[in-house]
Order: structure tokens, then C-alpha cells, then sequence
């Protein structure tokens, strides 16, 4: 297995992009964080990223200048915050 194939846990996926769990998490409700994997059908199932998919994320939040900031990243919409999650992945 490749480094952009292994699968990553919610809290080692966090650490790589320097936040908290609890903020990837949010960030995966709002739809504003890295692509994951669902790991069942249920709504408790774990998920799992991979190194690629949060590089390639990383990538697409490169800017040379505040100015040039992408139109995502100024959405004024309040975040719905989801309940925390009682399976880790």
C-alpha cells in the first residue's frame, strides 16, 4: 500500500492538516473538509481518509495573497454542528 492509499483515522487525518478531531468532524457535516470514506450504511459507521485525498485538499488551498482567497472560503453561512461521534474510526 502505497503512502496516498493508506488509510488514515479521523484523529491521524487531523493531525496531518494541524487541526482537532472534533473540527475535521464538523468540517465532514458542513462538507468543507477533505474527501473520506464511510465505512458502512449505518450512521455510526467509521470513516477513514487517505493521504492523497487530504494533499490534493491541501493543494487546492494554496493562495499567494489574502486577495486571492476562493469564493468557498468566504461562504457566511452559519455551520451546522453535528453531534459528536460515539464510534471512532
Amino acid at each position: 500500500m502505497t503512502t496516498s492509499t493508506r488509510p488514515l483515522n479521523s484523529e491521524a487525518a487531523a493531525a496531518m492538516i494541524g487541526i482537532s478531531p472534533g473540527t475535521l468532524r464538523i468540517w465532514r457535516c458542513t462538507g468543507k473538509g477533505p474527501k473520506f470514506t464511510k465505512l458502512g450504511e449505518a450512521k455510526q459507521a467509521g470513516v477513514v481518509y487517505f493521504e492523497g485525498d487530504i494533499q490534493a485538499w491541501l493543494a487546492e488551498r494554496k493562495f499567494t495573497s489574502t486577495s486571492a482567497y476562493s469564493p468557498h472560503g468566504r461562504a457566511s453561512s452559519r455551520p451546522r454542528v453535528c453531534p459528536p461521534s460515539k464510534v471512532s474510526a
